[in-house]
């Protein structure tokens, strides 16, 4: 009887699909107050002569934000990244579910690291390939207000517009360097929450019963190793995207060598300590949320 209750539950790329959406959720709850955070330091005016700055750093932005506009100020803009997020973790957390799954000869199967790696880089992809057009489409209507010409209607004509001028291709422009940072990011994230996982359970226990703190070291963690991977590409893809046309004519080889010829490695981690910062906050509250939706849906239909 006890050994019928510890098996694992079959996998189900549809339940994680929920779960996933629940923890995109719990994921803008708990990183948002930080974003915002980093949003105000970073547009800060800069203070006249014998004036000092708004906000010293951080905490300092943290305690007048609150002070002046209360917990309501930490969660102002909301509304998007939860339209935003959901879906994405939702996709993600499927296409990781897909990928354990095409990988299993028998529904009992025990998946090794690198196959484990290799379901979270399956989830990456999915997830790029829905973000890729929405980040291409996003810089172009931006850098469209600002240049005043008004090319595009909105996005669902910015879409049509692409598509009509170069097809599937100019909609996914600039998707190599979103997989470069998504793809290994992803197989970096499941794998090493898996890993923790197994790690932080005790001999004879299932990782299904961990504790509460211990999920949440396994999240975040999982979110600081994912950043670790993807903040180099990332640096790469923003200036890569906002590049005046032509500019780097062999795409990202001359972006990576322009920076290490001009600043060296270490322009590579730019805004390493406010993404590691919200990374482990953000993610440890993303896979309670996904861990704790999984159990209510796998009471809520067993069979599934």
């Amino acid at each position: 009887h006890v050994e019928q209750m510890s098996k694992q539950q079959p996998i189900s790329p549809l339940k994680n699909f929920f779960a996933g959406g629940f923890g995109g959720v719990c994921l803008v709850f708990a990183g948002h107050p930080l974003d915002t955070i980093k949003v105000r330091l970073q547009t800060q005016s800069k203070p006249s002569p014998g004036q000092s700055a708004l906000y010293a750093g951080t905490f300092d932005c943290f305690k007048k934000t609150l002070a002046r506009e209360g917990v309501k100020g930490l969660y102002k803009g909301m509304a998007a990244p939860i339209i935003g997020v959901t879906p994405m973790f939702a996709v993600c957390f499927f296409g990781f579910g897909l990928g354990k799954k095409l990988q299993q000869k028998h529904p009992e199967d025990v998946l090794t690291y690198p196959q484990l790696f290799a379901a979270g880089m399956l989830s990456g992809v999915f997830t790029t390939a829905i973000m890729a057009p929405g980040e291409r489409i996003k810089c172009l209507l931006q850098i469209q207000a600002a240049s005043g010409e008004v090319k595009y209607a909105g996005p669902m004509d910015c879409m049509k517009q692409l598509y009509k001028e170069s097809g599937i291709r100019g909609v996914y422009k600039g998707t190599a360097l979103t997989l470069m940072r998504d793809v290994p990011a992803s197989g970096m994230y499941f794998m090493t929450y898996e890993w923790l996982k197994n790690s932080l359970t005790p001999e004879g226990k299932s990782p299904n019963e961990l504790s509460v703190p211990s999920v949440l070291f396994a999240g975040g963690m999982a979110g600081i190793f994912n950043w670790a991977v993807a903040i180099p590409p990332d640096v790469l893809k923003s200036r890569f995207q906002t590049a005046p046309e032509g500019k780097y004519p062999n795409g990202f080889r001359d972006v990576l060598r322009e920076l290490l010829r001009e600043e060296g490695i270490g322009s590579l981690y730019k805004g390493f300590n406010a993404v590691m910062l919200r990374a482990f906050p953000a993610n440890a509250a993303c896979f309670l949320g996904f861990e704790f939706a999984m159990k209510f849906l796998n009471w809520l239909a067993p069979n599934l």
